[in-house]
């Protein structure tokens, strides 16, 4: 997040895109939900009427996949109006021009058509946008996860550029980031391509530094994304793989090239609190602690380094996971792997990793948590990013255009489906929720949400089970009717293991990010027949 959680409460206008926020992000809502109360103008881009899109001001219900055709034609509406920030745009960025020449030769007409929303709408919500103060953007999966995720981020990019809401508070473009502790875990490397605090591979300095202190080579080639990892197939080039805290026998896409892969490694370790469907097919299985039995730090969202308290110790064989990756890196004879306490451990991240320069125990014991930036023990830390430069130096438009997603429907598959976290009792393949009784009392199974439109042309009765099917394959699962969802879209989670929608789900992915295309796939759908 370039903000922080709490302005959300004092913005102008909120712009929330691709997020069911109440449902998955319920802490952020209650910020949004607060800012809305006190006045502010909320806009929600989603194909689905999420509790959030029905508070809002303008509900954009965008078809899915035409992310960037709608913030073209916002953007487009706003120049069109007089309302972008000139001096802004004069001072800060560069390539406003070759981006304004592109967005005056679109023709909004054919954007409504592409999104399916009216032109009426998307210039009332660019104007309620433009006109503000303070404008934040807030954004999730349902951004991301497309073949043009990338372009997705880059056009939300241009968006606040091109209004000036950047570099001051209450304004903004903030990704929610999907999972407990993913902002830390990128922070500290667990990406293919860079080193802690984003250090490139191709930087010498800090391969240097990080070679000097780990007394060892550091690869200067990146590595395999997930998906390109468990996607490798029975002949592929990894052998052997150790997974930490994640299920991709349910979570990635296609999940019958995830479940050969697997299958044909020559080793499979696997770390969680529970035996998952992916521990379950492991060769080694070590039982990890949970939050509540370990400590160290967590970073959230708005890149705030916070202290985690062991409460009790470990049950049974349990061990943190810190623990259990030394005493590997021990046996396998890895230097540098003799840390005696967390404590020591974050001084060698604030000695290698910039960002966190000043995050020591002592300060962090003494605060609520530091946002990084923090480059020294002096540094109090930074509320929110680029107030007076960009990263690069100034901020660079770049043309996005549209294009469609990797399936698109057509007569055997006449129906899109998206998936999602879509339940405040579930969280992602539900390893955790689904072994608590009161949850699974309150959503005890998967629901597939389908229009009455639909319905009718189908002959469902409420609840009746279908069979949805892919190019990849089928399951069969119980409909919900629903107004939450367009005529020709349906929508379920990946939470139930019974229903593994995932199979049905493509492997197309955003050539840059390499994330997967997880809220677009054509299907079809075939009532069960009671033979």
């Amino acid at each position: 997040m370039t903000n922080s959680i709490g302005e959300l409460q004092g913005a102008d206008v909120l712009l929330v895109t691709g997020s069911n926020t109440t449902e998955t992000h319920p802490q952020i809502a209650r910020n949004i939900l607060e800012g809305v109360d006190r006045g502010a103008k909320l806009i929600v881009i989603d194909p689905r009427k999420t509790e959030l899109a029905r508070q809002a001001h303008v509900h954009l219900a965008l078809r899915p996949g035409t992310d960037i055709a709608l913030v073209n034609g916002i953007m487009r509406s706003i120049i069109d109006e007089n309302l972008a920030d000139d001096l802004f745009i004069s001072m800060r960025t560069e390539q406003y021009e070759k981006l304004r020449d592109y967005l005056f030769r679109l023709n909004l007409d054919e954007i409504a058509a592409i999104t399916g929303i009216g032109l009426s709408t998307i210039r009332k919500a660019a104007k309620i946008y433009a006109r503000s103060s303070n404008a934040v953007i807030c954004y999730c999966l349902g951004v991301t996860q497309h073949t043009c995720g990338t372009d997705n981020v880059q056009a939300v990019a241009n968006l606040a550029m091109l209004t000036g809401n950047i570099e001051k508070a209450y304004g903004g473009v903030d990704p929610l980031r999907g999972q407990n502790n993913v902002q830390g875990a990128c922070d500290m490397a667990a990406l293919p391509a860079v080193l802690p605090g984003y250090q490139g591979l191709d930087n010498i300095d800090a391969r240097r530094r990080f070679q000097q202190v780990w007394n060892c080579d550091i690869p200067q080639t990146p590595g395999l994304s997930l998906t390109e990892m468990t996607h490798s197939g029975a002949e592929g080039d990894i052998r052997a793989m150790y997974i930490m805290g994640e299920n991709p026998v349910l979570s990635d896409p296609h999940l019958k090239r995830v479940e050969t892969t697997l299958k044909q490694l020559d080793f499979l370790a696997v770390s969680d609190i529970f035996l998952t469907e992916t521990a379950a097919l492991a060769h080694v299985v070590f039982p990890a602690a949970s939050f509540a039995e370990k400590g160290g730090t967590i970073t959230n969202s708005e890149r705030r380094v916070q202290l985690c308290r062991k409460a009790i110790p470990p049950i049974g064989k349990c061990r943190a996971d810190g623990h259990i990756i030394m005493e590997l890196g021990r046996r396998l004879n890895c230097p540098g792997m003799d840390f005696t306490s967390n404590a020591e451990i974050m001084e060698e991240i604030s000695l290698l990793t910039p960002i966190y320069g000043g995050m020591h125990y002592d300060r962090l014991e003494e605060n609520w948590g530091l946002q990084w930036p923090c480059w020294n023990r002096d540094h109090p830390g930074t509320k929110f990013l680029h107030k007076h430069n960009f990263t690069r130096g100034k901020g660079q438009f770049t043309i996005t255009r549209h294009r469609e997603p990797a399936e698109t429907v057509e007569t055997k598959y006449p129906f899109t489906l998206v998936t999602g976290r879509g339940s405040y009792h579930h969280y992602h393949t539900a390893t955790m929720t689904r072994n608590s009784r009161r949850l699974v009392r309150e959503y005890p199974e998967a629901l597939l949400e389908i229009n009455e439109k639909d319905s009718r042309a189908l002959q469902l009765q409420p609840g009746e089970p279908v069979e949805v099917h892919s190019r990849r394959g089928s399951v069969r699962v119980k409909t919900v009717v629903t107004d939450r969802v367009q005529p020709g879209t349906v929508f379920t989670s990946f939470h139930f293991w019974e229903v593994p929608i995932n199979q049905l789900t493509v492997d197309a992915m955003d050539s840059r990010s390499k994330c997967p295309e997880f809220k677009v796939c054509s299907v079809n759908i075939k009532k069960v027949s009671h033979a």
